[in-house]
């Protein structure tokens, strides 16, 4: 219990938030990195997931693409990449590391939102004379949009857990107390340094939960079984 109150007493002690290793600072890196990422990463995989999902050609692909990406080491991964484009490109090094992490929960989530549409709804707007892409915007993505949230979700939280390496390079981040902690054997400032990491991580899934619920459309949520629960019966009065 020691060692939990001294990563508190860390935490809230007036150095950590002065200087340019201040908290604070690491936190908008930590965020910053995270949030580059997940945009180039959506940018490249959200429309290729799309596509998939409307015509049904490429999953398997798109399947074996994505288990490559989630086997590469991003650790390994990120020194590669340093060592291959120099130590004057870090920061690029690191973003494209994990943009290779975040790709594969945002093309999942996109071409399994719309590959969860019902194909009756699909077929009554093909019906109904709207064109291929009218039918991708106004129907299935709406429809898709709350897994597609979802894969979003995936993605930010490992991404933004995965930017602590990123100090390993000298790129800052929440990671750098950590690393700074461990050959100086500050148990308190790589505990401090490591609960900064889950409540952030914490926040943002709460956020997106919330945000993946809002996606749901108005008609699914009205059409969804009330929980409330049963009345109970009153029973009769038996007659004397």
């Amino acid at each position: 219990m020691n060692v939990f109150w001294d990563a508190i007493v860390w935490l809230f002690s007036p150095e950590q938030y002065s200087g340019p290793s201040a908290l604070p600072v690491l936190l908008l890196q930590q965020l910053g990195y995270t949030a580059v990422a997940v945009a180039i990463a959506g940018a490249i995989a959200i429309p290729v997931g799309l596509a998939i999902g409307h015509t049904g050609r490429g999953r398997e692909i798109a399947v074996a693409v994505s288990g490559a990406a989630r086997a590469v080491p991003s650790f390994g991964l990120l020194v590669l990449l340093v060592l291959l484009m120099g130590v004057l490109h870090k920061p690029e090094a690191a973003v494209v590391t994990f943009v290779v992490l975040a790709i594969p929960a945002l093309l999942a989530g996109a071409y399994s939102g719309l590959e969860a549409i019902d194909r009756r709804v699909i077929d009554a707007a093909r019906a109904m004379g709207l064109t291929e892409w009218q039918i991708l915007w106004r129907v299935e993505i709406p429809l898709g949009l709350p897994l597609l949230v979802g894969g979003i979700r995936s993605a930010v939280l490992q991404v933004v857990a995965t930017v602590t390496i990123a100090a390993y390079v000298g790129l800052g981040g929440l990671g750098l107390p950590i690393i700074q902690g461990i050959p100086l054997r500050r148990i308190d400032q790589v505990l401090g340094g490591a609960i900064v990491v889950a409540l952030l991580a914490l926040v943002l899934d709460a956020l997106l939960a919330l945000a993946q619920r809002a996606a749901v459309p108005a008609g699914i949520r009205a059409q969804a079984p009330s929980r409330t629960p049963r009345r109970l019966r009153s029973r009769p009065v038996q007659a004397a």
